[in-house]
């Protein structure tokens, strides 16, 4: 009889990651693709699935929008609901969301084995509620898939067993090459109406950026100062523009900025790959842009994903209107080829997990 595994989906960044995963695993397991809900709207839900053609998935909790907490609780509960009528072999989970942590500590409760990949990320800043994640998913886990040499020596710096740690390389980047086709003949200058290399793309939506009055307004006063000389394409997060409105900004972007709806994942690649650089606050465009060399500006004091500023093409800033002649002076160097960024993670993580169960 074939073993079950769980793939726990429930935010933008695991619908990249669990695509090729997801289709490798059915070929010798029972697999139950989970979504949380975490992620609900059209724009940043179903858009993925669409655009991925992700199969719908077997299980969809539905819980919405909440506190940490709030959210968090919801999920644990619909999930033990899940492993009590039909309990698995395994758990596997992904990056950082609450998703990531709430069917974890159930998971392990019920006495279920564990696979966090993308393990050992740190951004040593435990004010991100994503370290906090992190930091428990690693501790509970029983399998550690690390994308980085980095994220190893977090995990062995903090003692846990080497022999649980799987270093596999980034998931994300195998969805970028399974779909480099069809980002190419995506006509950019067509459907935005700007010219390639001619314009910078921006997104922008963690609490530490967006749910301060006076940072959010610092960060667009930025923005509208390296407008004047390029255009900026924003595709809004839901959660932005709700601060946006909430403190009365919107009339403080001015007429470069161009705001426009959350854009698939597809269309946000070639938008990376035709800027003149990035702008942004997420992890997973710190390593898309890097993969793609392409010059990436973060607005973050620090990233759970160094390897990226250390070997990439990365580089951290702040909202300073002085630093604006210094950004577009910045000459990117080609970034080094990182360890299994090579669009084969998935083949890796199934050959351990076929090894294991």
């Amino acid at each position: 009889m074939k073993k079950m595994i769980d793939l726990i989906i429930g935010a933008r960044p695991n619908f990249i990651k669990v695509v090729k995963l997801n289709r490798l695993l059915r070929n010798h397991f029972n697999v139950r693709l989970i979504h949380t809900g975490q992620h609900y709207t059209k724009e940043m839900s179903d858009i993925f699935f669409q655009d991925l053609k992700i199969p719908e998935p077997d299980y969809v909790f539905d819980v919405g929008s909440g506190t940490h907490a709030v959210q968090t609780g919801k999920i644990m509960v619909e999930y033990e609901k899940l492993l009590l009528d039909k309990r698995n072999d395994l758990t596997l989970v992904f990056g950082d969301v609450n998703s990531t942590l709430a069917t974890t500590i159930t998971a392990k409760k019920l006495y279920i084995k564990v696979g966090h990949i993308e393990a050992g990320l740190r951004s040593f800043d435990k004010t991100m509620p994503e370290e906090i994640n992190r930091m428990v998913t690693d501790t509970l886990s029983d399998y550690l898939f690390a994308p980085s040499v980095d994220g190893v020596n977090n995990l062995l710096n903090e003692g846990k067993n080497r022999k649980n740690i799987f270093l596999v390389g980034n998931i994300m980047i195998d969805t970028l090459v399974e779909n480099m086709s069809f980002v190419k003949n995506i006509n950019i200058e067509k459907e935005f109406k700007v010219k390639n290399f001619s314009y910078i793309y921006l997104t922008l939506h963690r609490p530490s950026n967006v749910d301060d009055k006076k940072r959010l307004l610092k960060i667009i006063k930025f923005l509208n100062v390296i407008a004047k000389k390029y255009p900026i394409i924003f595709p809004s997060h839901p959660r932005t523009l709700k601060m946006i409105e909430k403190f009365s900004l919107m009339n403080e972007i001015e007429n470069g900025i161009k705001i426009i709806q959350p854009v698939s994942y597809l269309k946000s690649i070639a938008l990376q790959m035709n800027s003149k650089f990035v702008i942004t606050d997420s992890g997973g465009i710190q390593e898309e842009t890097t993969f793609l060399n392409v010059l990436c500006f973060t607005l973050r004091k620090n990233t759970e994903r160094p390897i990226t500023v250390l070997n990439g093409t990365n580089r951290l800033i702040e909202p300073d209107i002085s630093e604006v002649e210094r950004i577009f002076n910045f000459k990117v160097k080609k970034p080094e080829k990182i360890k299994y960024w090579d669009g084969k993670t998935s083949e890796r993580i199934l050959k351990v997990i076929k090894n294991i169960l």
